[in-house]
């Protein structure tokens, strides 16, 4: 699918001025990042990355977009013109996905023409805004459920294609599998699924509902016990499937107090090895609570996709630097109130202590050479318009995924409590 309508009119209205004023064609540097971090967070996640670079793969205008912004009166024809044979050509470094990241971390830094850098600008920021606050949220999730499995099951919470980017993002914060077929085809991720209440409000009886599961599906399936009453649920499913039944769902209630019975009723009737999943509207407050109670898995929804409260990463695309006429880059930042950024090409580094331990977030200015416990953070992911395959793809959430891991066992144990807090290091500002 074709992506370069994906954006802002106001982006190729920029571009038609900067055609005619000369500017278009003048190299020039932009850079992705966050100001700050939702409220009350300690780190945030970088998701979106291998999306982007399959959606900027298909970045250009064909004959029906084409159409579209002329019949539509959007640019002249000269910026049509130029339309017609766009290709990114440019050079993006940035964060590999799956990185944490804190207050101005350049995330994303894209070199390129302001023409190239500016049309890819509101594609570049609702593909990372979305994905980022989903795996951070994600990523808490996570950190709640300890050893304990999530499934992601938002789907019919969100818009079609969301759902997709949301199953990938919550694969890489650590999400062991997801309800989204197209999410499983598209980016390998194991999908699971079993009934909901309909199917046992279909037939006679919970009997019925529970023996044709179980006919269809084999004994190790997962009942759903709360439809009616969910002491006779358990003892039903029981006497259906018997001691090698998989696992039952509750999906109301007191899921701690639930759980909690329901586990010594199924070790009661012999089946110890019967596992307990809990859905019902969870986030990752719902799953600390959950901590203590005898659950084996999670099943995640509307929080999720959500962002838990913080829907998007509220990142933002600036100009840092540009050629001028003579060829010299020259630093640029917005200077208003409470928005001002700072100038300049950066990178990212990660310093360490003796114990690889993070506590410093170091934006740099300038070029840097790794020296000591540090971690350069910024990775090239496009060169010269080609992008690197290796971050797109089921490989790329792959990839993606065993970063985040990485990294998370890199931040201090702070990093995985859920209570309100600063960011979890400091970032630092260095000038090379």
């Amino acid at each position: 699918m074709l992506t370069s309508l994906f954006t802002d009119h106001y982006e190729l209205t920029m571009l038609q001025a900067s055609l005619a004023s000369g500017a278009a064609h003048r190299p020039s540097v932009f850079e992705a990042f966050a100001r700050r971090l939702p409220d009350g967070r300690r780190y945030g996640v970088v998701a979106g990355t291998g999306r982007l670079l399959e959606g900027l793969a298909n970045f250009r205008f064909e004959d029906e977009q084409l159409k579209f912004l002329s019949d539509n009166k959007v640019v002249n024809k000269e910026t049509l013109d130029y339309l017609e044979n766009f290709k990114f050509t440019g050079n993006i470094t940035g964060y590999a996905e799956g990185e944490l990241y804190f207050p101005n971390s350049p995330l994303l830094t894209v070199e390129s023409t302001f023409a190239e850098a500016c049309v890819i600008e509101t594609f570049v920021l609702s593909t990372l805004n979305h994905d980022s606050a989903i795996a951070s949220a994600a990523s808490r999730m996570i950190a709640a459920a300890g050893e304990r499995p999530c499934i992601e099951m938002g789907s019919r919470r969100t818009h079609e294609e969301a759902a997709v980017a949301a199953a990938r993002a919550a694969a890489i914060a650590g999400f062991d599998s997801t309800s989204n077929l197209e999410a499983g085809a598209r980016y390998d991720i194991p999908t699971v699924g079993t009934s909901a209440h309909s199917f046992t409000l279909l037939h006679e009886s919970e009997r019925e509902a529970f023996q044709a599961q179980v006919d269809a599906l084999g004994v190790d399936t997962t009942l759903l016990v709360d439809t009616y009453d969910v002491e006779q649920g358990v003892r039903t499913a029981v006497e259906v499937a018997g001691a090698e039944l998989g696992a039952v769902r509750l999906d109301s209630g007191d899921l701690v107090q639930q759980a909690t019975w329901v586990r010594e009723l199924l070790d009661d009737l012999g089946n110890w090895n019967t596992k307990i999943t809990v859905t019902s509207d969870l986030d990752e407050y719902a799953i600390a609570a959950l901590a203590s109670a005898p659950v084996d898995s999670y099943g995640v929804g509307t929080a999720l996709v959500t962002g838990s409260g913080h829907p998007t990463a509220s990142m933002v695309y600036k100009l840092v630097a540009r050629q001028d006429t003579s060829g010299e880059w020259i630093p640029v930042a917005k200077a208003a109130t409470n928005k001002a950024s700072t100038g300049g090409r950066k990178s990212g580094v990660r310093q360490l202590n003796e114990r690889n331990r993070a506590v410093n977030e170091i934006v740099v200015l300038g070029e840097h050479t790794t020296e000591g416990p540090e971690r350069l953070l910024t990775v090239p992911l496009v060169t010269h318009g080609e992008i690197d395959e290796k971050y797109v793809s089921a490989s790329g959430v792959q990839l993606a995924r065993q970063r985040h891991h990485a990294s998370i066992q890199e931040m201090p144990g702070i990093a995985r409590k859920l209570q309100r807090g600063e960011p979890v290091i400091p970032t630092i500002l260095v000038n090379e």
